[in-house]
């Protein structure tokens, strides 16, 4: 592959034009198609096998006026009553607004300050238009032209919370002042952001293609486009700096290209490897939606691999000089010191590894207790800022209608097994089970097959009592024929699917990083000691996510109003995707210990050596991607903000408390046993070189021979 990678590099640089034209032919091929094949993008967390899915496909069959989105209009009067002139007037204009199936009758608390005007769709809210929230507003007219307080409620209030752009302009635009401190240039600073902007173009239209097949989450372009431009600037900086040592060094500009995409780029391809590997364990996640994420980010992750070992190298042979400061234009400079700091703190952490290594575990250790009283569960607008009109609608339901009405569970019976009269006298039974605040009347199907009917809880959605009520009302009261459903008991049943497949996302991650590692590295204890370590790395960041989403302080720290529940797919997204990027710095932090062992033999120096000349480059990148992540920290939505703030505190710890102290103080502590390897595993394994720093066409420098135990 080094081979292929130089010649690649070395005639892109030669003949820009070229690639950058085949670049530009390719964005409006897959445009194109997108335009022409893509889809919407639309949410399907279907979940086979759960109470709520069989309860939703009886619903579908029978009640198909149920089957689509739900809104809710709430009006509120601090003196007098209610108008029900007003209310009936908005349920009247509501009958017009294209695609609803069914409007409910004014419900009135009892002090008739507040009225509640449910209403059903015939079809999702991602099927709705963009004006749907403005056709609700201008029926609910005659309740605030009265001079009521009007809020609007429900999954269509709740859909059009939509990113607004500012968390990705806030992370490209740190990372552009990080990349213009580093290379005091403006085309080098801007070459990183030019390449995650190509990966990002292409593989966005690649996710709408794949829409166009398969349901798509909604989430799913902005969590790939989190990654995507922490791993295209990332990837590009690496094959940036190994450019310019090589210009530094005295090479022409397209064989400097050529031998960084040869070394450099090598690791790029093995490290973007790692991610789509460690992002193929959502597969198994049990739950479809989960699954489009992982691909719509593997998408991403592919095409900026693509673009930094291609597009790079043609950009790099047309900026040529303009690369270096311009006080220096022209000149031949040194290389780049390797950093005299992390050589001293390799060499501290060398002398007396065993408290350096207790006491960074202590470290992350602590960091990670939190996780385990970690709550999972989907936030819901209950957690939105006040001045967003779903919570407020949330907060007078619950105000004026008790907190479970904000959550009821739909039971659907199957008539062919439980008599009409039987649910009858089910719903009468219902009103007496202790938490239960309200059953409604039940409503028969026109087949006359099924019946539905409502029970609010006396609790919240989010509550506990609420989660023990649904295991009751399942195990004890309902019958057979009977099933639960709605966003409360949907949103239980995916928390305890998740619960159920993590370990088994969990365990198809390691195996597939273990082997991967032992490919790099040709060594057992290393790619054990790896894996442990970036389990150590997850922990932590999940302990981070309880500390800061599950504690008021660390909610409002982030713009939200109170503790919310860590959302399902967070725990599953954050454990592939970290394990894919801290393979990056393993790969080019390990491989250039293990290239300093194998030439000289001496374990100690070879953890200085190279931890010496990758911090810098290490520390850069993983500044850029933490700032990267942190912007979204800024994005609206809730399950945004907790992957940009775990996957920034995963990275940050990786790239100082791990990378710096840790795996040096683990390194020192085993010696030469790093690098153990049966010799029967030795003779079955291919002999990768993803971390190579030699020239490509160049033999490297002969090596010692190695022991290992047979």
């Amino acid at each position: 592959m080094s081979r292929l990678l130089y010649r690649l590099g070395k005639g892109a640089a030669r003949h820009p034009w070229r690639v950058i034209l085949l670049w530009v032919a390719a964005l409006a091929a897959f445009a194109g198609l997108a335009v022409g094949l893509g889809g919407p993008f639309e949410d399907d967390f279907s979940l086979p096998g759960t109470g709520s899915q069989r309860a939703t496909d009886l619903l579908t069959e029978h009640f198909p006026a149920m089957s689509g989105a739900d809104a809710r209009v709430v009006a509120h009067s601090d003196n007098p009553p209610i108008d029900e002139r007003a209310a009936q007037a908005t349920a009247e204009r509501l009958w017009t607004v294209p695609h609803v199936s069914d409007v409910g009758a004014p419900v009135f608390s009892g002090d008739e300050r507040t009225v509640l005007i449910s209403v059903q769709y015939d079809v999702p809210a991602d099927d709705l238009g963009a004006d749907s929230m403005d056709r609700l507003e201008s029926a609910a007219e005659p309740l605030r032209g009265a001079g009521y307080q009007v809020a609007l409620g429900g999954q269509v209030a709740e859909r059009f919370t939509a990113p607004d752009g500012r968390a990705e302009l806030i992370g490209v635009a740190a990372a552009l002042v990080i990349l213009l401190i580093a290379f005091g240039s403006f085309v080098a600073a801007g070459l990183p952001l030019a390449i995650a902007a190509a990966g990002l173009a292409v593989g966005s239209a690649g996710i709408t293609l794949l829409a166009g097949f398969t349901d798509v989450a909604t989430t799913a372009p902005t969590l790939a486009t989190m990654v995507g431009l922490g791993v295209g600037i990332d990837y590009a900086l690496f094959l940036l700096t190994r450019h310019r040592s090589g210009l530094a060094a005295g090479l022409s500009f397209d064989e400097a290209a050529g031998q960084a995409n040869a070394t450099a780029g090598q690791s790029v391809v093995f490290a973007g490897a790692t991610v789509l590997v460690a992002i193929s364990g959502l597969a198994f996640s049990g739950i479809g939606g989960f699954a489009t994420m992982g691909y719509a980010t593997a998408i991403v992750v592919f095409m900026t691999v693509i673009a930094a070992v291609t597009l790079l190298p043609a950009l790099l042979g047309l900026a040529k000089s303009r690369l270096s400061r311009r006080r220096s234009r022209g000149v031949r400079s040194a290389p780049q010191p390797h950093s005299r700091a992390a050589a001293r703190l390799a060499m501290i952490v060398g002398a007396r590894p065993l408290p350096w290594l207790l006491g960074s575990l202590v470290v992350l250790l602590a960091l990670a207790a939190p996780a385990l009283g970690m709550r999972i569960g989907e936030s819901d607008a209950g957690n939105e800022p006040e001045s967003n009109t779903a919570r407020q609608a949330y907060d007078l339901v619950a105000d004026a209608f008790g907190p479970g009405a904000n959550g009821p569970f739909v039971v659907a019976f199957d008539l062919a097994d439980t008599p009409a009269s039987d649910v009858t006298d089910l719903a009468a039974q219902l009103r007496t089970v202790p938490g239960v605040a309200a059953v409604s009347e039940p409503v028969v199907s026109g087949d006359e097959s099924a019946a539905v009917l409502t029970v609010s809880p006396s609790t919240s959605p989010q509550d506990d009592r609420t989660v023990a009520l649904l295991e009751t009302l399942r195990a004890d009261v309902l019958p057979a024929a009977a099933e639960v459903t709605g966003m409360t008991a949907a949103t239980i049943d995916m928390s305890d699917i998740v619960e159920d497949h993590l370990w088994v996302v969990i365990g198809a991650v390691l195996a597939a990083s273990l082997v991967l590692l032992l490919l790099a590295f040709r060594s057992l204890v290393v790619a054990l000691k790896a894996t442990l370590v970036n389990l150590l790395s997850v922990g932590a960041a999940y302990g981070v996510i309880t500390l800061i989403f599950q504690t008021e302080t660390g909610a409002r720290l982030v713009g939200l109003p109170g503790e919310v529940p860590v959302s399902a797919f967070v725990p599953l997204f954050m454990f592939a995707i970290l394990f894919g990027l801290s393979m990056d710095y393993h790969v080019f932090l390990l491989g250039s210990v293990r290239e300093e062992w194998l030439r000289t033999g001496q374990n100690r120096q070879s953890v200085v050596t190279g931890l010496a000349s990758t911090a810098r480059v290490i520390s850069s990148a993983a500044l850029i991607m933490v700032v990267v992540f942190l912007g979204f920290a800024f994005d609206p939505g809730v399950e945004i903000k907790m992957m940009g703030v775990g996957l920034a505190a995963a990275i940050a710890l990786d790239a100082t408390l791990v990378r710096l102290v840790l795996v040096p103080a683990g390194m020192a502590l085993l010696g030469s046993a790093n690098w153990y390897l049966p010799r029967w595993l030795d003779r079955v394994l291919p002999r990768l070189h993803p971390h190579t720093h030699h020239v490509a066409g160049v033999a490297p420098a002969p090596q010692p021979a190695m022991s290992s135990a047979g």
